[in-house]
């Protein structure tokens, strides 16, 4: 391990080089969810929880004329989001105490997901546009498929009563979100399957490298190498069986993702 991966597992802050492993197939739901955005009001655009910013020379060039505003708990991140070049500030911040006034656009691509409490942080976030202003989300909607429940339940056999799952990634169903914002404004909701095709992997199962740096990177934080290790092993074992590779070591991965947006 590196001397800047040993920081960043001690600190719990993110590893952009692993994350940006699958940039394209991260990618195309970012971009989905920048195309379905109708209405931007006079304000900043903040791409909250922007990561590397992957997004930042997309946003600006699409709405050029607004302030384009970064905003990510991850210092390893925000300065690859730097480099990009493509913003106007950023700003290091905890999602859940940030705010804003008057924002025409606040644009979160997989990101809230790791945040609690959606019913309350989804309004207060709406409450920050100005008018014609937009909220645009888009979730990992994937929990309860092999890929991420093995993980946990996994590590719950493994290591009983060791990880907090309550701090992991999670997100409400539609129904839910549409209880908690539909009278808030102009709301639309969808879903999407994508069938990713992952490439052959040396280092592992290709399932296992998609998820070991996202869903799965604070369970494999709570433990030591050895445990990492017999953790791993045991979920190869089974994501060969459920997602099984073609005859070049690709896999056909369904990942399923949940969008909205509201514009007030």
């Amino acid at each position: 391990m590196t001397a800047s991966a040993q920081t960043r597992a001690q600190t719990g802050d993110w590893n952009p080089e692993a994350y940006a492993r699958f940039r394209d197939l991260r990618l195309r739901p970012a971009l989905d969810l920048l195309l379905a955005v109708r209405s931007v009001g006079g304000g900043d655009v903040i791409d909250l929880g922007c990561g590397n910013g992957v997004m930042g020379a997309r946003l600006k060039e699409r709405f050029a004329g607004h302030q384009l505003v970064g905003v990510d708990r991850s210092p390893a991140m925000l300065s690859k989001a730097r480099e990009v070049d493509s913003y106007d500030a950023l700003q290091e911040a905890e999602i859940g105490q940030w705010q804003v006034q008057g924002a025409g656009l606040i644009y979160s691509n997989a990101a809230l997901h790791w945040l609690g409490d959606h019913a309350t942080l989804m309004p207060r976030l709406v409450s920050m546009l100005g008018k014609g202003g937009t909220l645009a989300v888009q979730l990992p909607h994937q929990n309860n498929a092999p890929s991420h429940r093995m993980w946990r339940s996994l590590a719950e056999e493994l290591f009983p009563q060791r990880i907090d799952f309550e701090t992991g990634p999670s997100a409400l169903m539609p129904a839910q979100y549409f209880s908690a914002l539909s009278d808030l404004g102009a709301l639309a909701i969808w879903e999407t399957e994508y069938y990713q095709v992952l490439a052959s992997d040396e280092g592992g199962h290709p399932v296992r490298r998609f998820t070991e740096s996202t869903y799965a990177r604070p369970i494999l934080e709570a433990l030591a190498p050895d445990e990492q290790a017999a953790l791993i092993e045991r979920y190869e074992q089974i994501m060969e069986k459920t997602y099984p590779r073609g005859a070049q070591g690709t896999v056909l991965f369904p990942f399923k993702r949940l969008f909205f947006t509201l514009t007030v």
